[in-house]
Order: C-alpha cells, then structure tokens, then sequence
C-alpha cells in the first residue's frame, strides 16, 4: 500500500538517523516544504568534536521539578538543531516549512521551531517531557502531529 505523505517523509527520517552519532538517542529529522525536502539533521557532536560512538557519552544529571533524576547526554546536538542550523548555514528559509522527527521535540528545540517559522511538526512517538512543548506549539499556531501515541525513552534515562 501506497504510504501517505507524513509516513513517507517519517520513514526517510528514520533513514537519516542511522547517521546519528550517540547510542542513546538515534534520532534524525527531515525539513518539508511544498513536499521537498530542504534540510535532515541527527544527533551528532558539533563538526569537529569528538563523537559518543568515538569518545564515549558526556553524561550529566538532571532533576526535574517533580525530584526525578535522569542522566542525559550532553556531548551532542539535537536531531532538530542540527537540521535546523544546516538550512541557516547553507540559506535556506524554514517559513511555512514541516518538520519530521522522532518524538516530539524538547523545550529548546521547540523554541527554534518556533523562531524559524516552521508551522508543522510531525513526531513518530511522544516525549515523557513534552508537555511545556505541546502548550508552546499551541499558543504559536505550531500543528503538532503524534503517529503514535507510545512514549519514547531513552536507555540509560
């Protein structure tokens, strides 16, 4: 059967993600426009730094406001930040564009989407902090697509 495009484009994504340089959170990410693809991103150190998958993860703690501590990695850039900053590096404009991602986006990735002018986001499975995201996304006019509504998790969390 013929996918739609959402799943046309999210498989794509999962297909610029096997380039992705950390082990905890192989993720990618797809720019649209007008059904074109404009720019992909993964998870990756910022070029010419030393990698997870080289140099081992760069762990550090993190305590939300309910108390719960997770570890999170912090040698890399997100999958959306790094689409986001190649579009910026080679000139190309993100205003009316769709963004295809993993899970839905954090907070900071949030904020550049919104800044950018990105008016859709289409995320394959849910984020367990993603509701400061989805309230943003609202107020801002952002549509946010959820395929499937499983929550993703990272190992190590």
């Amino acid at each position: 059967m013929r996918p739609g495009w959402d799943e046309y484009f999210i498989d794509m994504m999962d297909t610029v993600a096997t380039r992705a340089t950390c082990d905890r959170g192989r993720s990618g990410c797809i720019i649209v426009k007008n059904r074109q693809i404009i720019s992909t991103g993964y998870v990756g150190s910022p070029s010419g730094l030393p990698h997870c998958d080289e140099a081992g993860h760069l762990m550090k703690q993190v305590t939300d406001e309910d108390g719960t501590t997770r570890q999170h990695c912090m040698r890399t850039i997100h999958a959306e930040q790094n689409a986001i900053c190649q579009a910026a590096k080679h000139g190309t404009s993100l205003e009316g564009s769709t963004l295809y991602c993993k899970m839905e986006p954090c907070r900071v990735c949030a904020m550049l989407i919104i800044s950018c002018g990105i008016k859709k986001v289409v995320a394959k499975s849910m984020y367990h902090a993603a509701q400061e995201t989805r309230d943003m996304f609202k107020l801002a006019g952002v549509e946010m697509v959820v395929l499937d509504k499983a929550i993703e998790g990272y190992e190590n969390q």
